[in-house]
């Protein structure tokens, strides 16, 4: 059963900017959670195919998620995750009269009933304020570069 976390924040950048802040890893460092750090495998693309890793920096476990580009488009890029969980992060730049509403929505499975009772018991509040923290970051990267 998948469960979907989604935010949207309105961004005074245009699209292409704000894709550029997806899109190149560097720029996407400076947004991400920095407990979160992305690892291209081979040369870093968001074009589909591209494989990368999500490693959370937890000394000793470091858990790692697995991801390919799926799809990507123009404003568009969805990763699919495999790993402890299996899911999609889709992140979507809409152009608007002042700037761009950019989409995230997070949808994820836990097939072990053990690990999914302990993300949704202690970490699912948390995965969606951190979404919404990493919105106002990405946000502010993206304002600065106009």
């Amino acid at each position: 059963m998948s469960q979907v976390l989604e935010q949207s924040i309105q961004i005074n950048a245009t699209a292409t900017v704000v894709e550029r802040c997806i899109s190149d890893l560097a720029l996407m460092h400076r947004w991400l959670n920095p407990v979160l750090r992305c690892e291209p495998v081979g040369a870093w693309s968001t074009d589909v195919g591209s494989e990368s890793r999500f490693i959370i920096q937890i000394p000793l476990l470091k858990p790692t998620l697995n991801s390919v580009v799926v799809e990507r488009q123009p404003g568009l890029v969805v990763w699919e995750f495999q790993g402890f969980f299996q899911g999609r992060d889709r992140w979507e730049c809409q152009p608007t009269e002042k700037g761009t509403l950019l989409l995230n929505r997070f949808e994820y499975d836990i097939p072990n009933p053990l690990v999914s009772w302990g993300f949704n018991t202690f970490a699912a509040s948390w995965t969606k304020k951190d979404m919404q923290a990493q919105l106002r970051r990405l946000k502010r990267v993206a304002e600065q570069q106009n």
